[in-house]
């Protein structure tokens, strides 16, 4: 189906679907005392607008458009006051909400709910913010002031209303994004533009799930088309053995940071290649190899057009390793070098991040894929059809080994790191034999762990409680570990009431949600009314949300089902679970997880104490980490990474409950969390897991749920609180993406630029 047939259904299915919905939320507002905005959108009449209208909206326009506001809570607080019902419909989406407002209609609202001073104030914010280099950068950042660091991944996940992400990668990806711009380090990012995204998930009746694509309308995103000297869009061209691929590409905004992401949906493409950018993970070999040209050499050939010359190239996975083939190709068209003089200087400035554990998460070609997408540029480059696939394999000569995107960026780059520390023994594990002259523990791969943009994920009901007992303009030394000590100042049943309001807050959204998903499957209407009273504010609740990859092994808390069973039905101390998350649409192993947990609905022992939440992305996410008492997470150590999920949940008081692995191997202390196992890993995956699964029942009957349930006379538990700030102070500074960013900027991107005043080789 054409791009513009599916455009048509889409707004078709939208027109109607979005009347049941509006009823819904109308009918909510309504008995909350809130009226309804009316959205009718006639004709502009033909009279000039005033300037105070039409400048009003240009102001709320450019806040829309610089996804700056997706971190300021003032900012999401004023779009929504313009139209609270629409703002939930549209995925709160302020480009699509101000599509629908005429100037005269939004200065009506201004007036009525004297919104002016806060949009100045908010423009006013904005602009002062873009004109400033932070003293941060000034002082740490140096050399990439007039070098950049040119930054590559394959997805973003900035917000929930651009869905050109999946999951964690894309996640961290764009809090890679929002702390470089908050903290000035100069960034160009690449990647490219999914005009479906990534899937809706649904969830049938009997609890399968089921993808649905649809296309995303780019006028009602923050984007802008590039466009070059004579005003006409920007067009890559790539050369293929077998076509010419074309693409356009879109600026979005992210503070001071600029995303360019390639599209090939150009006319002149064929009609396979306009479609190449249009999932995201979707297709087969051949459209990934696809892809992944187009975001690597199509992305270096972007910032050629457009002027930008970085100092520093980052590969945030694999990807986009291509990349490093088009710059040293331009290094020897532009110097005349010879490959290897070329290859030498372009691996100096190339700096490199792996995410996976497993070997089979690799990406891996075969030679002819590699020779039809990279042969013209292999001839650019003038070295044989052997000596490229010798750059992606482990053992260059031999024949059978497929070319792995992987190998190419780790002998490409002078710095590489995993993203936790065990990770990154993992990873000197798996590669030892690219580097099969050294010992496993001076492979050169590091490690810089993840962290989270706490501004983005630190609810804003929390925030106001620290600002009331942080030092004065804390929210820029957020980096600093004493700035976090002054949790402990914090009355301990404010801090309390302040996590049961957030608990609250997300039990009616999941009560919306739940109902809502019954109301899709035409479930009877006392299912639907039993939806909007499921779960409980006094009862400990446990959250697990991420991707349903099995290593994740989202239902090892069903290992003992009676006796999970008990434990959640405990006439004293009851326990409830939310879940949600995703399976690859190819993975049925993932799929099949989430129907056991999905119909555990069906059974009369856990109906009211276990859901599932479909379709999960950003805002589901924003919602569990900001209520959930704990957050749970059971991967099979040592695969997971590192995993960002529980380090948002510790910024709001939730407490991290999870096996050894990752960033938690590293985190926790003791009094910062609860642990399951010691960390040891058998080799049975079935030991592992009973032994995992009896540690996860034990520490939740004897550690959890009596200290969640040991409260006072007045109803505050005392010992769990302790252990909220426990957490709080020791963790919230550490796992933050400004230091991990400031870290990148320390332990790669200076040297990467030359901008180091001292360094001596290992």
């Amino acid at each position: 189906m054409s791009r513009l047939s599916r455009a048509i259904k889409r707004h078709e299915r939208t027109a109607t679907s979005l009347v049941p919905q509006r009823q819904s939320i109308r009918k909510e507002w309504t008995l909350m005392g809130i009226a309804e905005i009316s959205t009718n959108n006639s004709a502009r009449p033909a009279v000039e607008l005033s300037m105070s209208a039409q400048t009003m909206y240009d102001k709320c326009v450019t806040l829309a458009r610089n996804l700056w506001w997706t971190w300021q809570p003032d900012v999401i607080n004023l779009f929504r006051d313009l139209d609270p019902i629409r703002w939930r419909q549209l995925d709160h989406n302020p480009v699509a909400l101000l599509a629908e407002m005429t100037p005269e209609r939004l200065e009506a609202r201004v007036a009525e709910l004297a919104l002016q001073s806060r949009i100045n104030q908010a423009y006013r914010r904005l602009k002062e913010y873009l004109a400033e280099r932070p003293l941060w950068a000034r002082t740490n950042a140096g050399v990439l002031g007039s070098k950049p660091v040119a930054y590559f991944s394959l997805e973003y996940g900035v917000h929930e209303s651009v869905p050109i992400y999946s999951g964690g990668l894309g996640v961290l990806s764009g809090d890679h994004c929002k702390s470089a711009s908050d903290l000035g380090v100069p960034l160009v990012a690449i990647g490219l533009f999914y005009d479906q995204g990534y899937f809706k998930q649904h969830l049938t009746v009997d609890g399968w799930q089921e993808e649905e694509y649809i296309d995303v309308d780019v006028t009602k995103l923050p984007l802008d088309l590039v466009t070059d000297a004579e005003g006409k869009p920007l067009i890559i061209t790539l050369e293929t053995r077998t076509s010419r691929l074309l693409a356009k590409v879109w600026q979005m905004r992210v503070g001071r940071v600029n995303i360019y992401l390639l599209d090939t949906d150009v006319d002149g493409n064929s009609p396979e290649d306009r479609e190449l950018t249009s999932r995201l993970y979707g297709g087969d070999n051949r459209t990934r190899i696809r892809q992944e040209l187009v975001a690597g050499v199509g992305g270096v050939r972007v910032l050629r057009a457009l002027g930008i010359k970085p100092g520093v190239y980052h590969l945030n996975e694999g990807h986009s390793a291509f990349a490093v083939l088009e710059v040293i190709r331009e290094k020897m068209m532009d110097d005349g070098l010879s490959f290897e003089e070329a290859f030498r200087e372009v691996r100096q400035c190339t700096v490199f991040t792996t995410h996976t554990p497993v070997p089979a998460g690799h990406d891996r070609f075969d030679a002819g894929l590699v020779e039809e997408h990279l042969g013209p540029l292999r001839d650019a480059l003038g070295i044989s059809h052997e000596t490229l696939m010798g750059l992606g394999r482990v053992e260059p000569s031999r024949m059978d080994e497929p070319f792995c995107m992987t190998v190419l960026a780790l002998k490409c780059s002078r710095k590489a790191n995993a993203v936790s520390a065990l990770h990154g023994r993992v990873t000197r594990q798996m590669w030892s034999p690219l580097f099969s002259w050294r010992v496993e523990d001076e492979v050169p791969i590091g490690h810089i762990t993840n962290g989270v943009h706490i501004p983005s994920w630190l609810a804003w009901q929390m925030k106001l409680l620290y600002d009331r007992y942080f030092p004065d303009r804390w929210f820029e030394r957020m980096g600093e570990p004493e700035v976090w000590q002054a949790i402990y100042n914090v009355d301990p049943g404010e801090l309390w009431e302040t996590h049961l309001t957030l608990k609250n807050q997300l039990l009616a959204f999941v009560r919306r949600r739940v109902s809502r998903q019954c109301r899709r499957r035409n479930e009877p209407d006392e299912v639907i009314e039993a939806a909007r009273t499921i779960l409980d504010p006094n009862i400990l609740t446990i959250g697990f949300a991420r991707r349903f990859a099995t290593y994740k092994r989202a239902p090892l808390i069903l290992h003992d089902i009676d006796r999970l069973a008990r434990i959640v039905n405990d006439p004293q101390r009851p326990v409830q679970f939310i879940f949600s998350g995703k399976a690859h649409p190819r993975d049925t192993a993932g799929k099949e997880f989430i129907k056991a947990i999905a119909n555990l609905r069906h059974d009369p022992r856990f109906a009211k104490r276990i859901v599932f939440i479909e379709d999960y992305d950003i805002n589901v996410c924003r919602h569990m980490i900001q209520g959930v008492d704990v957050w749970l997470n059971t991967p099979r150590r040592p695969l997971e990474a590192s995993g960002t999920s529980g380090q948002k949940a510790v910024l709001n008081g939730a407490l991290h409950f999870s096996v050894l692995d990752g960033w938690w191997a590293e985190a926790y202390d003791g009094s910062n969390g609860f642990a399951i196992g010691h960390g040891a890993t058998h080799r049975s995956e079935q030991v592992q897991d009973a032994r995992d699964a009896e540690s996860l029942y034990h520490v939740l009957e004897t550690q959890v749920i009596p200290e969640f349930y040991d409260q006072d006379a007045d109803g505050l538990p005392r010992r769990w609180v302790l252990r909220m700030m426990n957490s709080i102070s020791s963790l919230a500074w550490r796992f933050s993406s400004h230091r991990m960013v400031a870290d990148y900027v320390r332990l790669a991107y200076l040297p990467a630029a030359c901008g180091t005043s001292a360094e001596m080789p290992r």
